[in-house]
């Protein structure tokens, strides 16, 4: 059989084992590859290969093999806890940086406590142990889970519409973890824990420098938001992909919803709130994609209505550059997440002008000419007139350095999902923001799956460049993920998700989140009616009344 790696060919004589392959073909990096894509599927480096295939390496700088790590990373953990901790659950909570952040449930963890566990993984991984897959029936898989006194697990498990599984044993433990592994625990070198009260931070390899451990960062405003939607989720009962599933099995959600967006409601009336408290009048709104910032913008103009505001929005969008006067990416295409592509001189003076009472002449940038229009729009607002500012750079510094900075409040939204699919398994923020971008874009945008997936890594880079290195800039934090929305968005998206073809190179971001959508429940129809006009998760799956569907 021929084999091609990264335009190279090399004959073997029969099948042979992933691992023996690579090693043959990419001698010298052999120990950086994780695994392979053949035709948009990830196998194995212990998986056997019997026919001739061209295969892309898979390392700790593409997404998958960061995801691959962490899976391995994270076994490593539960059995360093099973040993230390026997009788608590370990929770993986939510990303933190570069790190993951996981709890011992019913225990607080000391800095002695983080250290012994790190000390337990570091035997695990010197002795090698191998990750060994195997295939179980849905029966004895559920029942080995409950004998674990993993309830969720085995609940979630139920729900699957497959009457098998794959899953690893390792040092006498058994889990199952959604994906792909590493072949055992050497190749775990690079990682550490930092005590972060009543928790621990697990800190993965630095995405750009994987030979080293990532940096610790605090992000304080951002956990303050995460702790907050995990106790609603306990107080409703609700943290598990499982216990959504059983409010839908038992006709609840309707009133899950109610809950949902009463609490959306009751937080963007206590941001207005503090705005008036504050006098602001110059309010920046940032986040990532998909993280509902025009429906929030305008849903909190309504609140601070009621406060006897009359808000006005400025969006950052108009005063975009011309094509021609863009940065260039490496590429060669223009660079529209950098901050250079707007006229940041331009909207500082305006904003002072109109905060100064003056009337101001407001440009307007036509999208579809990809040029500012040569005509403005006159504008003047009074003391109680704050401004609504959104744009992805709403939090960089030097977008306001010439505004009185009393008078600045800085709000960064974003879509903080706190369901798990069960204890040990998030469900990532990036791939529920994607999964909303993918809904909207084919419904409103005219732009298909491919096109979507296509662009999200584009997406991504601007995101970690341009937005997340000033999340904590925030003086407020809005989560705008609705606990409810990931059943919903899958009625809409699973079939037109299912045509993605898998020879597709971006397949593999489809089908993570397929792999998600496959352990939600779908919704009725009807349940869609108590979903509010104004719902933020009206932006993606339409019906939004604030404005048109043609986000």
């Amino acid at each position: 059989m021929i084999i091609t790696i990264n335009g190279n060919s090399m004959k073997f004589d029969g099948p042979q084992p992933l691992s023996v392959i690579i090693r043959a073909m990419l001698p010298d990096t052999c120990d950086q590859v994780f695994a392979c894509f053949v035709n948009g599927a990830v196998i194995e480096l212990k998986s056997i290969v019997d026919k001739s295939a061209e295969l892309i390496p898979i390392t700790y700088r593409d997404e998958e093999g960061k995801r691959i790590y962490e899976r391995s990373l994270r076994f490593v953990l539960l059995l360093a806890a099973r040993e230390l901790f026997p009788d608590y659950h370990v929770r993986i909570e939510h990303s933190i940086g570069q790190g993951v952040y996981l709890l011992l449930e019913g225990r607080r963890l000391y800095p002695g406590d983080v250290e012994a566990l790190e000390g337990m993984m570091r035997d695990f991984i010197k002795r090698d142990l191998p990750f060994v897959r195997t295939r179980w029936s849905r029966e004895a898989a559920i029942d080995y889970f409950l004998a674990q006194g993993d309830q969720d697990k085995a609940n979630l498990l139920s729900y699957r519409p497959y009457n098998y599984f794959d899953i690893y044993t390792c040092g006498g433990m058994s889990e199952y973890f959604y994906g792909a592994m590493l072949p055992s625990t050497g190749m775990l070198k690079t990682f550490a824990l930092r005590a972060r009260a009543p928790g621990l931070v697990l800190l993965l390899p630095d995405r750009d420098k994987p030979d080293i451990v990532s940096t610790y960062m605090s992000l304080p405003k951002n956990m303050a938001v995460f702790a907050q939607s995990n106790y609603w989720c306990r107080v409703l009962n609700c943290g598990t992909a499982s216990e959504l599933n059983d409010l839908i099995a038992h006709n609840k959600l309707r009133d899950f919803i109610r809950v949902n967006e009463a609490f959306h409601s009751k937080t963007i009336s206590e941001i207005a709130e503090d705005i008036v408290n504050r006098g602001a009048r110059a309010i920046f709104i940032a986040g990532p994609s998909s993280s509902g910032k025009t429906t929030f913008a305008n849903r909190l103009c309504i609140h601070l209505r009621v406060s006897g505001m009359n808000p006005v929005i400025v969006s950052m969008d108009d005063f975009y550059r011309n094509r021609d006067e863009l940065p260039l990416e490496a590429d060669g295409m223009p660079d529209l997440e950098a901050l250079s592509a707007l006229d940041v001189p331009y909207l500082q003076s305006c904003i002072n002008s109109l905060l100064a009472g003056r009337e101001t002449e407001m440009p307007r940038f036509v999208f579809s000419k990809h040029r500012r229009s040569d005509k403005t729009v006159k504008m003047q607002i009074g003391a109680n007139c704050p401004l609504i500012i959104e744009g992805i750079h709403g939090l960089n510094p030097a977008l306001h350095k010439t505004i009185d900075s009393q008078l600045i409040c800085r709000i960064y939204i974003s879509q903080l999902t706190t369901i798990n699919l069960d204890r040990h398994n998030r469900i990532r923020t990036t791939d529920a923001r994607l999964l909303r971008r993918i809904v909207r874009d084919y419904q409103f945008r005219a732009t298909p799956p491919l096109k979507t997936l296509e662009m999200w890594d584009s997406v991504r880079r601007g995101e970690e460049r341009w937005i997340f290195p000033y999340q904590e800039n925030a003086d407020i934090v809005f989560n705008s993920a609705l606990h409810y929305e990931l059943p919903v968005l899958k009625t809409i998206s699973f079939n037109i998700l299912s045509q993605v073809p898998q020879t597709s190179p971006y397949y593999i971001k489809c089908s993570r989140i397929l792999k998600i959508l496959n352990y939600m429940l779908p919704v009725k129809e009807d349940v869609f009616n108590e979903i509010p006009p104004l719902s933020i998760l009206r932006e993606f799956i339409g019906g939004n009344t604030l404005y048109q569907d043609d986000l």
